[in-house]
């Protein structure tokens, strides 16, 4: 299979070449085309790094007739290179959020329609296990009647790429770049319609440095009667042993459930230095959405979570950042 990397600008983008170029049945090519900010290690450097092959424009790139395209691009640039990837016949893996607005997320599910290819958004916490056990138990009726989700998705800011505290390229803040993961979540377990959203958000942390919304609080009433708050934030010290982590209490009428979905880790202390150490251990929940992708491709079954998943957790997104400037509760209306 010959899969395509349509741009460096995302942290992830280095995290699925390396699991794409350890599989044997997939040919791998790069493009990262452009002037990148100063400092960061970005296009055919990058790609020399990593060990991948690469090429110097979009064009030459969608040239080699790719199978599938993963786009990790900056968020305001989804559109502009899902649409590319569809009209060269590819599939498309697309990192989140979908979008940056309500009107390029649809012309993306309607580019990668006419093109009749599928559609997958990168949201790989779904693919734990702890949640997998979670949706059985739900589905299985055991946690009896949901009645209210806790969700946090705490982060240290994330300056290894500059646009992600851009919203001209970023589209926002936190709101943008934690909500999603569990709103996502949330879609997974319990595949309710999203009715309501009320946001609260602050730019105290890092405000020499971030141009949006550094902290917020964001509460989702659904139409199944749960009501779900989201804490999403960058508020680990940049002293912090890992980046953060996406935490959620789900509770019912049988009992409640604590998932830790980063918590499995070896913790200690660096000799050197005497900072602490915390090593991460388990299953990679990228090589499981990467390979659900490649076996989607494959297979010719749209996986999931798609385009539509993708859209519908824009719209929690959207609304979250307009209840947040108007002080009001948004209803969210799908159209």
């Amino acid at each position: 299979m010959k899969v395509a990397i349509m741009s460096f600008a995302h942290t992830h983008a280095g995290g699925y070449v390396e699991l794409l170029l350890a599989d044997p049945t997939v040919t791998l090519l790069a493009s990262d085309p452009g002037t990148h900010p100063e400092g960061e290690l970005r296009g055919r450097a990058f790609a020399d790094a990593l060990g991948v092959g690469y090429v110097d424009s979009y064009e030459e790139l969608l040239a080699w007739k790719p199978d599938a395209v993963i786009v990790t691009s900056e968020n305001a640039h989804h559109r502009e290179h899902v649409e590319l990837a569809a009209a060269a016949g590819a599939h498309v893996l697309c990192e989140k959020p979908l979008a940056t607005t309500l009107e390029d997320g649809k012309a993306m599910l309607a580019a990668t329609e006419a093109a009749g290819v599928m559609l997958m958004v990168a949201f790989p916490v779904r693919f734990a296990s702890t949640f997998l056990k979670l949706k059985a138990d739900y589905d299985n009726g055991l946690l009896g009647q949901v009645i209210t989700v806790r969700g946090s998705n705490n982060g240290k800011l994330p300056v290894a790429r500059s646009w992600f505290t851009d919203p001209a390229l970023s589209g926002g803040g936190a709101l943008v770049d934690h909500v999603v993961h569990i709103a996502d979540l949330l879609e997974g377990l319990m595949g309710a319609a999203p009715v309501s959203v009320t946001a609260i958000t602050n730019q105290k942390l890092h405000a020499d440095r971030a141009q949006a919304e550094t902290a917020g609080l964001v509460t989702i009433t659904y139409d199944n009667g749960v009501i779900a708050a989201i804490d999403c934030s960058w508020s680990r010290p940049e002293s912090a042993p890992t980046w953060g982590g996406v935490k959620m209490t789900v509770a019912g009428t049988n009992g409640t459930v604590d998932l830790d979905f980063f918590g499995p880790r070896a913790r200690g202390l660096d000799t050197a230095s005497g900072r602490p150490i915390e090593l991460p251990y388990g299953p990679n929940f990228d090589a499981s959405l990467v390979g659900t992708f490649l076996d989607g491709v494959r297979s010719g079954i749209p996986p999931q979570p798609d385009g539509a998943v993708g859209l519908r957790t824009l719209r929690i997104v959207l609304a979250a950042q307009e209840s947040a400037s108007t002080g009001g509760t948004v209803t969210i209306v799908e159209d």
